[in-house]
């Protein structure tokens, strides 16, 4: 199983911790990328990545690692501390970069398959409003199951996390990491993925963008062809 962790700060607290720990108990190979230290550019809205290609992005090339480790991985976890309601500004910047990767442009097949948690601390509150910030990403990626562990750990640095506090997260961590190993290479997209790419299907059949009609053509998608099949 391959596993990859996009961290949405540098410093290791009780974010990076629990993220850290799911990993292990998944086992197989890791990949981590901590932004903004492995990724800090913000989007400056050219669109070319979405009327023209991923490639014309100016940021191209420093992307590509996360990309390709996004597109090999098995496992994807996102993980960000609580930053006012929202996930950090580092890891909004890296998912600004993959609009163009949203079913209503040009989805990676591959996503389809995949699983994902999206894991969050916050020292009092805002954990929904942050998970949504990530979970949205990988819905519109195409990722058909995603776990989610959000919780405030009232402390500012793991050290400090209460043992009752860390004995609930255990728990947490144990139960979803079972049920990735149990659903691994078995997962396929619900009523809602499949609903949802249905309705981009029926626009891209008369789509205002010609490379995402394009690139749909080309997989067969507008036919009979669907990603999660094969």
């Amino acid at each position: 199983m391959k596993t990859v962790i996009i961290h949405g700060q540098n410093h290791k607290g009780s974010t990076y911790n629990i993220a850290h720990g799911l990993a292990m108990k998944l086992g197989g190979e890791l990949t981590e990328f901590f932004l903004p230290k492995d990724f800090g550019q913000f989007c400056c809205g050219c669109t070319q990545c979405i009327v023209n290609d991923a490639e014309k992005c100016p940021h191209y090339s420093k992307l590509a690692p996360i990309t390709k480790a996004l597109d090999d991985a098995d496992v994807i976890i996102l993980a960000s501390p609580v930053y006012v309601y929202h996930v950090t500004g580092a890891m909004k910047a890296l998912l600004d970069h993959y609009g163009w990767r949203w079913m209503v442009h040009r989805p990676e097949e591959k996503m389809f398959r995949k699983q994902a948690v999206c894991i969050c601390t916050a020292a009092g509150a805002g954990m929904r409003s942050t998970i949504k910030d990530m979970a949205d990403s990988l819905f519109f990626w195409g990722v058909p199951k995603i776990y989610k562990i959000g919780t405030a750990v009232q402390a500012t640095s793991w050290e400090t996390v209460a043992e009752s506090k860390r004995a609930k997260i255990e728990k947490s961590s144990d139960t979803i990491a079972r049920r990735i190993i149990k659903n691994q290479n078995k997962v396929k997209p619900g009523i809602k993925t499949k609903g949802f790419f249905g309705i981009m299907r029926m626009i891209q059949k008369s789509g205002w963008n010609p490379r995402d009609v394009e690139y749909w053509k080309e997989k067969g998608w507008i036919g009979k062809e669907r990603p999660w099949k094969g």
